[in-house]
This record gives structure tokens, C-alpha cells and sequence, in this order.
């Protein structure tokens, strides 16, 4: 487990790379790894923003704000200035390079717990939340209205699910928690199978 989390968020930015190369400046990666340490040295000493207590809201706030959906967040603001300078076109990339330090200095108090919620789960959404808003973006940016309200409503949602699919397995419901990571993983998913599909028929014709 520990290996999977020291191991996914690299491997899944090289996949993610590969399907939309030239998306990203160098400066935009490199900006976003600096932030990515800082933000997880700066949780590292200073602990948690909320301290969950048991299986309810304190819980829920903490995966909100702590774990799962607020380190995805942080890195979208910052994009939108880059975005704004045409220095980066791509927040999936950028928000995972930003999480690959954050999670490998996490991963030295999460290794003490040896719990496969944090080790494996929290970092399957984090990706799925950031790629998700990724795409979802990518359908506001058409300017169409039939895309642009399923793209606010996806980014809205994705992290609120992504939350609760944590909450939901700490809380020893793994079929709610099952039902909702496949809801947050929707957009990342459609994401992917529309950018395999577009590599492939390019590679063909």
C-alpha cells in the first residue's frame, strides 16, 4: 500500500501526459511542484485544520478541508492566474504535479497508520477529483450552454462526492462509498475514454 501511494500520482501524470502532451509550460510545472512541497511541509508541521472526532461531520470536514477534496482545490487558484497568463492549459497536470510532493510528505504519517483508506483510496480521489475538474473545465471552455452547465454542475459535485466516498468507508459503509467513487470518477473516466478515442483515430487517419 504504501508503495501504491508512493507510486500512483507519478505514474498516472506520465499516463496523463502521454494523452494530452504539450498542455503544460515548464515553468507551470515547476511552480506547481514548489507549492506542492510547501503546502505539504506546512500541513506536516502544522497538523490538521479540523480535528475529526469519530464518524461524523468533524469527519466529513476533515476529508473536505484536510484529505481529499481542499488539497485538490488549493492548486485549481493558482492555475487560474497561470491559465490567465497563457502560462498553463491544462489543471489536471499542473494540480498533479502539485499533489506528487504533498502526498510523498503525507505518506510519512500516513505509513504509521498503515490504513489502505488513506494509502490507497484518498489518493484514487484525489486523482479522479482533479482530472474530473480537468474535463469539466475543458467543457466550460466550449462556450456552449449545453456543456457549460454540466461542466459548473461537475465541478461542484465531484468534490462533495469524492468527500463523502471517504467519509462513507472510514464510516464502514463500503457500498455507499463504493457507489459514490464511481460518481466522482464519471468525468475523469468520460475524460480519458475521449482523449484514447481522439490519440487513436489521429494515429489511424
Amino acid at each position: 500500500m504504501r508503495l501504491f501511494c508512493l507510486l500512483w500520482m507519478p505514474l498516472f501524470y506520465l499516463f496523463w501526459s502521454s494523452l494530452s502532451p504539450g498542455r503544460n509550460t515548464g515553468l507551470s510545472g515547476i511552480i506547481a511542484l514548489i507549492l506542492g512541497s510547501v503546502v505539504g511541509l506546512a500541513m506536516f508541521f502544522f497538523g490538521s485544520f479540523v480535528e475529526p472526532g469519530g464518524f461524523g461531520l468533524s469527519r466529513l470536514k476533515s476529508g473536505f478541508i484536510d484529505i481529499v477534496s481542499l488539497p485538490v482545490l488549493l492548486p485549481l487558484a493558482v492555475f487560474l492566474i497561470l491559465f490567465s497568463l497563457k502560462l498553463s492549459k491544462d489543471f489536471a497536470g499542473f494540480a498533479l504535479l502539485w499533489l506528487i510532493p504533498d502526498i510523498w510528505i503525507r505518506l510519512v504519517t500516513w505509513s504509521a497508520q498503515n490504513n489502505p483508506i488513506l494509502l490507497v483510496l484518498v489518493p484514487l480521489l484525489r486523482t479522479a477529483i482533479a482530472v474530473g475538474i480537468s474535463c469539466c473545465i475543458s467543457l466550460i471552455m466550449t462556450r456552449k450552454i449545453w456543456f457549460i452547465i454540466p461542466g459548473l454542475a461537475g465541478i461542484l459535485t465531484v468534490p462533495i462526492t469524492g468527500t463523502i466516498s471517504y467519509w462513507a468507508f472510514f464510516s464502514h459503509q463500503p457500498s455507499l462509498g463504493c457507489l459514490l467513487f464511481i460518481v466522482t470518477a464519471i468525468p475523469m473516466t468520460l475524460g480519458i475514454l475521449i482523449l484514447l478515442y481522439r490519440n487513436i483515430s489521429g494515429t489511424i487517419y
